[in-house]
């Protein structure tokens, strides 16, 4: 079990008790805490609930759109969801939870798209799970979501390791994606080469280069109500910082005990393979052309995933392939400029609906 600390009492965003529909797919009705999340090896949501105690943190915050639970891949999923029409599934990345997509929810579903954001296996309101955060495993959570939700394709969404995860699904199930939008993330095979060449791109990764050690990062994570995952989010932004009712949100959200320690597996994984046979067999995996249309966003200030490794992406995409660099963006375009974003992202699948 790793070392999280329990979630200090907070107080969500006023009126914190969304009004919850379930539909076919949902599984079982939960509303509160990060509830429905099993936790990791096998831990009931009852069993976590009491662990955390009544003052647990919500992440379920209020607003337009419906929360529920979805089955999918061997685990259960939290979305949000809003609107109808064709699907936009967005995936959030490190350390945010589907919270990060609240302007593109209403955008999208204002624009006639059926909008929801997924947390991620270990995170926000998802199951966690003792084991499955390699890239392949958690591709195939998104891909089994989209099939959860109904539907046969999606346009995906995808920011940090979350856009990571859909390059990854566009090449494993290319019938599904019907476009691709990555944000702040290099293609695998890019990212991959920036890591074991680039020292500036190593130096960029440093937090993940911590993340190796055992036991003792998730500790650091959630110490004095996660202060470190607070200095990261302001680190990383560029002329527009996040508002602090979102970082508190998110330094609320990776204390939800085993979330720090679900969340940093993927990137153990990501250098640990990079000399294994799956790493390896991976990587020669993701020389697949991707046949999605896809839109590449990057923030020019980004100091996590920096623009040159980023760059060149299109190489791997047999598709239309647009690059799209916002000067005096950071790591979370998204949030920094929601409206220059969306507005990039909605004329990007407007011209892919069909």
């Amino acid at each position: 079990m790793p070392l999280d600390q329990k979630p200090l009492p907070a107080q969500p965003s006023a009126g914190s008790d969304p009004d919850r529909t379930d539909g076919q797919d949902a599984v079982g009705e939960t509303a509160g805490t990060a509830e429905g999340a099993t936790g990791i090896a096998g831990e009931s949501g009852d069993a976590a609930r009491a662990a955390a105690g009544p003052a647990a943190w919500d992440i379920r915050q209020a607003g337009p759109w419906t929360h529920r639970d979805l089955a999918a891949n061997g685990a259960r999923f939290h979305i949000a969801e809003l609107g109808s029409g064709p699907l936009v599934l967005l995936v959030h990345g490190w350390p945010e939870y589907w919270w990060a997509w609240r302007h593109q929810l209403t955008a999208l579903a204002e624009a006639g798209y059926r909008a929801v954001a997924l947390d991620l296996r270990g995170i926000g309101g998802s199951d966690r799970t003792p084991r499955g955060y390699d890239p392949g495993n958690l591709a195939l959570d998104i891909t089994g979501v989209i099939r959860s939700l109904g539907e046969n394709r999606a346009h995906l969404v995808g920011h940090a390791s979350g856009g990571t995860l859909s390059w990854v699904a566009a090449v494993m199930r290319p019938s599904v994606i019907q476009s691709l939008t990555v944000v702040s993330a290099a293609h695998p095979r890019d990212l991959r080469r920036a890591l074991l060449t680039d020292r500036r791109q190593m130096a960029a990764f440093e937090h993940v280069l911590g993340f190796q050690r055992p036991w003792i990062p998730e500790r650091r994570l959630v110490a004095d109500d996660a202060a470190l995952v607070g200095r990261y989010l302001d680190a990383w932004t560029g002329r527009n910082q996040l508002d602090r009712a979102a970082v508190a949100a998110y330094r609320q959200a990776i204390q939800i005990p085993s979330t720090a320690h679900c969340s940093i597996e993927p990137y153990r994984w990501l250098l640990r393979s990079m000399a294994r046979p799956d790493g390896i067999q991976f990587a020669r995996r993701m020389k697949k052309p991707i046949t999605a249309p896809t839109l590449h966003v990057q923030g020019a200030s980004d100091p996590v995933l920096l623009s040159h490794t980023a760059l060149g992406g299109g190489e791997y995409v047999a598709a239309p392939y647009r690059w799209r660099l916002m000067p005096g963006v950071g790591h979370f375009p998204h949030e920094e400029a929601p409206e220059e974003f969306t507005a990039e992202l909605l004329d990007w699948i407007g011209r892919h609906k069909d």
